[in-house]
């Protein structure tokens, strides 16, 4: 009989104590009684997503959640968000993730822009290109505030900080820099093409209309994360898989779906924020499971709420992925004749107090019906310590999910 596998996928869900919440992380603060469920009856443990050497982005902790090595496939953010844009990367072409920000003077004030609507920012963009565009340059709008930049020629080796580690702080000491002088044509055009963006941004109708409603201006560019086309394999190579899907309202995600060789599932009224559509996810999952092996159901809105900061909204965030995802999923997966196999887990932590990831190993639970549980009663950060899997490093995940 067929084994089927669903990892539900927290983005950020991970947190550290928080004194608002009387030391409590937001995991342990929610309100959620299937995952706990799940921990009880299932097996638990730590995941190390993040290699050494590696920032803890999600496109590096979600390549290690899927089983891939990351030193050997990883080329830049840019480039994944391009695949599920249905943008090619040619030979010689860098791609770049592209934030829409929002500054306020000299500071960075945050990495989305206010959550700038994909409409307004799709508008921006095509500005953009219009005024920036040339043989070197051209811009691709995705959604909401993350953009592609596409740069001929360019060399990777810059230095970029990605813009969701600085908010409310000077934007100019983290600027492009080279690494070594072979690339500072590439950080000098790309720091250029930044403060352009300004001049150019600052007055545009779009801004000015936000600015109005007392919404934050989309009033700058932010490059980052370089690279080139990857090589990747797709997961039906590397694991027993037949046939798998992705789920999610992110490019990124989507993006290394496609090189993986999952079926990319699009759900309307998918967001990537707390209001998204958990109801619709949930059953697209169910319908693709129904269908495939292996279903990979990844649910942003715990990020974004750690990078406002935003406590009471993150802890909401969990209580919904609870109630609205794996209760739905659980419940129907048991009344199936096939057995069904349940990951859930976040990528990385994403601290309330510090707005950006840490490289913090994450908690995870396995579940299936017919497993023999170790002695974890609840999931959270704390509990998962004393799980029978203990810790574990990047692909040995899939492998643990997969037998191999």
């Amino acid at each position: 009989m067929t084994q089927k596998n669903i990892i539900i996928l927290g983005d950020g869900m991970a947190d550290e104590p928080i004194a608002s919440l009387g030391n409590k992380t937001p995991l342990q603060a929610a309100n959620t009684p299937y995952m706990d469920m799940l921990a009880k009856q299932g097996r638990n443990g730590l995941l190390n997503t993040v290699p050494d050497g590696f920032s803890p982005g999600s496109e590096i902790a979600n390549l290690s959640v899927l089983g891939y090595d990351v030193p050997s496939v990883y080329e830049g953010r840019g480039v994944l968000e391009a695949a599920s844009m249905g943008v090619d990367i040619l030979p010689g072409e860098m791609a770049m993730r592209c934030n829409l920000v929002c500054l306020e003077g000299d500071l960075l004030k945050n990495h989305s822009a206010g959550h700038i609507s994909t409409p307004e920012a799709a508008e921006l963009i095509g500005f953009l290109n219009e005024e920036l565009g040339s043989d070197l340059f051209s811009f691709h709008a995705g959604v909401s505030y993350r953009h592609l930049l596409k740069m001929r020629g360019g060399n990777k080796q810059i230095y970029c900080t990605p813009p969701h580690d600085i908010p409310e702080k000077p934007f100019r000491p983290h600027l492009i820099q080279p690494k070594n002088e072979e690339a500072r044509p590439t950080a000098d055009a790309l720091n250029n093409l930044i403060l352009a963006s300004q001049e150019l941004l600052h007055d545009h109708p779009v801004n000015k209309r936000r600015m109005e409603a007392g919404k934050d201006p989309a009033n700058s560019i932010w490059p980052w994360s370089p690279g080139f086309r990857p090589q990747m394999k797709p997961l039906t190579e590397l694991y027993p898989i037949r046939s798998g899907a992705v789920i999610s309202a992110v490019d990124l995600i989507r993006g290394i779906g496609v090189y993986a060789g999952l079926e990319v599932i699009m759900v309307e009224g998918a967001t990537g924020l707390y209001d998204t559509n958990y109801e619709g996810k949930a059953q697209a999952a169910l319908e693709a499971l129904k269908e495939k092996d292996f279903v990979y159901l990844h649910i942003e809105a715990s990020d974004e709420a750690g990078h406002e900061g935003d406590v009471p909204l993150k802890v909401k965030t969990i209580e919904y992925l609870d109630a609205r995802i794996v209760k739905t999923i659980y419940e129907e997966t048991l009344k199936w004749d096939e057995p069904v196999t349940i990951a859930i887990l976040p990528d990385h932590p994403t601290p309330c107090a510090i707005r950006t990831h840490t490289r913090d190993a994450i908690p995870f639970l396995i579940w299936h019906r017919d497993m023999q549980a170790d002695s974890v009663q609840v999931y959270d950060e704390v509990a998962a310590r004393e799980g029978s899997y203990g810790l574990l490093h990047g692909d040995q995940l899939m492998k643990t999910l997969f037998g191999k």
